[in-house]
């Protein structure tokens, strides 16, 4: 039902916005973003990627790391009643760049304070969930990955209630969101694969504005489902196999077949204060019934100081294991299943990584930013975010990421 929903908000918000192009009566405004950008690392022995990224970046290099162009559209049938669609071409879970619907809804204005929007929206669960994919409205060339690479929900199917209001001199926006979450999933372990999700997900976010300063609270509940994860069904379909009673309740508690509770929790912080320029996060992911998926904690902090048009900023960010959901029944040595079950305890240990990167933005031109960034990687366990060699476990060794690119906005 939810899907047919969606399809009808669609087709009659593009179909009217086609009619509106055609008739030509200047409600309809088109917009546009990108980057062009080059990254290469010091090292081929594992590739670094922007999370759900199938290919990664190594020795060479390449342009899919941060390339990407975003066109959106948005007509106004009247005061009250609009529709918006964008669409974003990029690398993700595909070695090749593809193109997603990002953003395409219908929003109606209930007054002056309250809007309501139904078809598919963006998850807003990070600082900078509406324009992430925006590199121009960004100081990094891209969000942290140790922050933005603990939810796997980019967008949702459903909808979302808007309301806005000003307490003297701070603005506070409170939005309510709901609905279903369908998408890709990159799964990096041995050759690669490509699994499928589909997750309801409710939550909300509070945003306060004062001055130059913002402050943001978000919170994510979905019960994930991923009904083809080869790698953990082949797990839990030989732990099944056995008929032991504790295997069997241990697949249980690692597959995500039906469907598993989790959430997110979410901080940020800004400040744009004369030259100086501040942007922090911190989040939690948890885990609400046993599940593979570790529990973690995230952060970063960005600094930096504006001479003119040219901005130099300095981040440190980090995500690290916060413990485990599953239970792994303690077995004799001598049990048959006790190496398996240790494996297991193993699987359930977080990858865990920090990373200290420089750049530089220049504002060199209208509605164009020049960037310069060096990341240095640092897996703590496991790889971190790195995509490593097939059948590697582990990777411990640091990377440096060298990347330039240029923004623009249309």
């Amino acid at each position: 039902m939810k899907k047919q929903l969606l399809a009808a908000a669609m087709l009659a918000a593009t179909g009217m916005m086609a009619q509106a192009a055609t008739l030509g009566d200047g409600n309809l405004s088109i917009s546009g973003f990108g980057t062009l950008g080059v990254a290469k690392t010091d090292t081929d022995d594992a590739k670094f990627a922007r999370y759900n990224q199938a290919a990664g970046t190594g020795d060479s290099p390449r342009i899919g790391l941060d390339s990407n162009l975003g066109l959106q559209a948005t007509y106004a049938f009247d005061e009250r009643l609009s529709a918006t669609v964008q669409v974003l071409t990029r690398k993700n879970t595909s070695q090749q760049f593809t193109t997603d619907l990002t953003w395409g809804f219908l929003k109606y204005k209930l007054n002056d304070e309250t809007s309501v929007r139904l078809g598919r929206v963006v998850l807003p669960a990070f600082l900078i969930s509406d324009y992430q994919n925006v590199g121009y409205a960004n100081t990094m060339m891209r969000p942290p990955i140790e922050m933005y690479g603990q939810a796997p929900i980019e967008n949702v199917d459903g909808g979302d209630v808007n309301w806005q209001h000003a307490f003297g001199d701070t603005n506070v926006t409170v939005q309510a969101f709901g609905g279903v979450s369908r998408g890709k999933l990159y799964i990096p372990t041995g050759a690669g694969s490509v699994a499928k999700h589909q997750s309801p997900v409710f939550g909300a976010a509070v945003t306060a504005e004062y001055g130059p300063f913002t402050a943001r609270f978000a919170h994510a509940r979905a019960k994930i489902e991923v009904n083809d994860l080869q790698p953990i069904n082949a797990l839990t379909d030989g732990l099944v196999a056995t008929g032991v009673p504790a295997a069997i309740q241990l697949a249980d508690e690692l597959t995500l077949k039906g469907g598993k509770r989790m959430s997110f929790t979410e901080i940020g912080l800004t400040m744009d204060y004369k030259n100086i320029v501040l942007q922090a996060e911190y989040a939690q992911r948890r885990a609400h019934a046993p599940v593979y998926i570790p529990e973690t904690n995230s952060g970063y902090l960005m600094a930096g100081y504006r001479f003119g048009k040219v901005l130099p900023y300095y981040t440190h960010a980090f995500y690290k294991g916060a413990g485990t959901s599953v239970s792994v029944p303690d077995l004799p040595a001598a049990h048959p299943l006790a190496p398996v079950f240790g494996a297991v305890r193993g699987l359930l240990v977080s990858p865990e990584q920090k990373s200290d990167l420089i750049g530089v933005r220049w504002d060199f031109a209208k509605s164009l930013a020049l960037k310069v960034q060096i990341d240095h990687v640092q897996p703590k366990n496991k790889g971190g975010s790195l995509i490593l060699p097939s059948g590697a476990l582990t990777y411990n060794n640091s990377v440096n990421v060298y990347a330039a690119g240029i923004d623009f906005v249309f």
